[in-house]
């Protein structure tokens, strides 16, 4: 599992026009990757990471800022490129697999106290943001034993 991370002042998510997400003051915007093999074990260290890093101001947390987190699915992190001219994306999970990953990485995230609001799984997102910084990390958990990617 993956997970970009960029810190922002704010940001937005809208599917077909309409707000289906947003932050109104400084936090995370976490774009969440998922590929084959990825289970829960995945989901808690990239859910633990995007609470704990610290990359707020002040060399603060999410947890230790009250910081909001905006999570919006992103197929295309596992997204290949070293042949040709167009990304492979046959190391991203397949929609059954990731949607409740993904959801259960906001749900971890939320038993822990964190405010976090979400894209829409699988529509055409429009994501608006004000980077902060700007300040972008990659976040990777472990793969699954056994897993191919």
């Amino acid at each position: 599992m993956r997970a970009v991370l960029q810190r922002v002042t704010r940001a937005a998510v809208r599917v077909d026009g309409e707000v289906v997400g947003q932050i109104d003051r400084p936090g995370l915007l976490a774009l969440v990757g998922v590929t084959h093999g990825d289970a829960g074990a995945q989901a808690e260290v990239v859910a633990r990471k995007i609470a704990e890093l610290r990359i707020l101001d002040d060399e603060s947390s999410v947890l230790d800022a009250a910081a909001p987190v905006l999570v919006v699915s992103q197929f295309t992190l596992y997204g290949a490129t070293r042949k040709g001219r167009r990304p492979s994306w046959s190391a991203a999970a397949p929609g059954p697999v990731a949607e409740p990953l993904v959801a259960e990485v906001v749900e971890r995230l939320r038993a822990a106290g964190v405010e976090v609001a979400t894209g829409r799984f699988g529509a055409h997102m429009e994501i608006e943001m004000v980077a902060d910084g700007p300040v972008t990390v990659l976040v990777e958990s472990e793969p699954a034993a056994g897993a191919g990617a």
